[in-house]
């Protein structure tokens, strides 16, 4: 799958939030993409995979090197809170 393909099929995914909720996320749909997500980086073999009633997403992808090199974190929000 190309990267304008992976994008479309992200963006059909309903994660609209609640602008009146009190959690976090806002609607339980939120967690949809976030699942999906879940799933694609289990079958890229990323380790510690863990997703969070939060919806937080977080995994680890081993190095590839034997070299002592930092550990490099990166963010991203899934859904827009209110």
């Amino acid at each position: 799958m190309n990267i304008v393909d992976r994008f479309i099929k992200y963006a059909r995914i309903d994660t609209q939030a609640d602008p009146n909720s009190t959690t976090t996320p806002s609607t339980q749909k939120q967690f949809n993409l976030a699942k999906e997500l879940e799933r694609e980086l289990i079958e890229m073999g990323l380790t510690d995979v863990i997703l969070d009633n939060n919806c937080y997403l977080m995994a680890t992808l081993p190095a590839n090197t034997q070299k002592k090199v930092p550990t490099i974190g990166f963010i991203a929000q899934l859904y827009r809170a209110f």
